[in-house]
């Protein structure tokens, strides 16, 4: 475990036997980013450089086929990690309803530089009614293709909400766990 993670984690009152528990591992955080689109707010999104290109192309796919999806969200730093975590014990949460949603710093797929929460417009951000969106349908149906699984389906096995708007990049499946490399959205989920 990094130890920056493990400070982390303590500070925060989070157990490493809930973490084990729910068989959330440590990622590492990418090195080499870059940006591979800039919001209306001017933010930068990063991604590394395999899931910047396969992004790109996924997004060019999708304007062809009349579907606007843009990134809300990509690389994260442990640090940003924590700050979002606090923001949200700050405001009165409690840490076992917050990592329900947001991954503990350093477990947060985020890290790798290969996730992206993604909108389309008209639709509220990070919200599960993005399931509902054409978007949400054309990712449902090409986004593999393009190497990026939807990383938290309902009745996921790590515990997360189900979240329709983040993908991951997984070209070579090797920074992921095994019983997550390969899940894909179900109709039927």
């Amino acid at each position: 475990m990094n130890t920056t993670s493990t400070s982390i984690i303590e500070q925060l009152g989070i157990s490493k036997a809930s973490l084990t528990a729910r068989g959330l591992l440590e990622y590492r955080e990418a090195e080499r980013l870059e940006v591979v689109e800039i919001g209306d707010d001017g933010k930068e999104h990063l991604l590394v450089p395999a899931a910047a290109h396969a992004w790109r192309k996924l997004k060019n796919a999708a304007l062809d086929d009349q579907t606007l999806v843009f990134i809300v969200s990509g690389f994260r730093s442990i640090e940003r990690q924590e700050e979002i975590i606090r923001r949200k014990l700050n405001s009165g949460a409690c840490i076992e309803d917050i990592v329900k949603v947001c991954a503990p710093p350093g477990y947060s797929e985020h890290h790798t530089g290969c996730a992206v929460d993604v909108s389309t417009p008209c639709s509220p951000l990070l919200e599960v009614s993005f399931e509902e969106t054409p978007a949400f349908r054309w990712l449902v149906s090409h986004a593999n293709s393009f190497g990026f699984y939807l990383s938290f389906p309902k009745g996921n096995s790590c515990g997360y909400q189900y979240e329709p708007w983040h993908w991951c990049f997984n070209e070579t499946q090797s920074i992921f766990p095994a019983a997550r490399k390969k899940t894909t959205f179900s109709q039927n989920n």
